[in-house]
């Protein structure tokens, strides 16, 4: 499969209560990405875009024909301080 571009993988966080205790509980942010985007385009783009270590990443695509991103990192990385540079939190 071909390689999506940085910029063009992430198109945004998701901002939810269940998202918000993921955050919290997980160590986890939830992003909205591009239907083409792989499991390592969004970690090579998590990791260009905000300098984060990341340890897996899972996707899925939503009955509303979104797909979802969940990306939990390393536990020296605060998914916590990403988003509130996010403006999530």
């Amino acid at each position: 499969m071909a390689r999506v571009e940085t910029n063009n993988v992430i198109l945004y966080p998701l901002i939810s209560e269940d998202s918000v205790n993921l955050i919290e509980k997980e160590n986890k942010i939830t992003f909205i990405v591009n239907l083409k985007a792989d499991r390592n385009d969004v970690e090579r783009a998590v990791r260009d875009l905000y300098q984060a270590d990341v340890e897996y990443v899972n996707t899925l695509i939503t009955p509303d024909g979104r797909k979802k991103a969940y990306v939990k990192f390393k536990p020296e990385f605060k998914a916590a301080d990403l988003a509130v540079k996010l403006g999530i939190l």
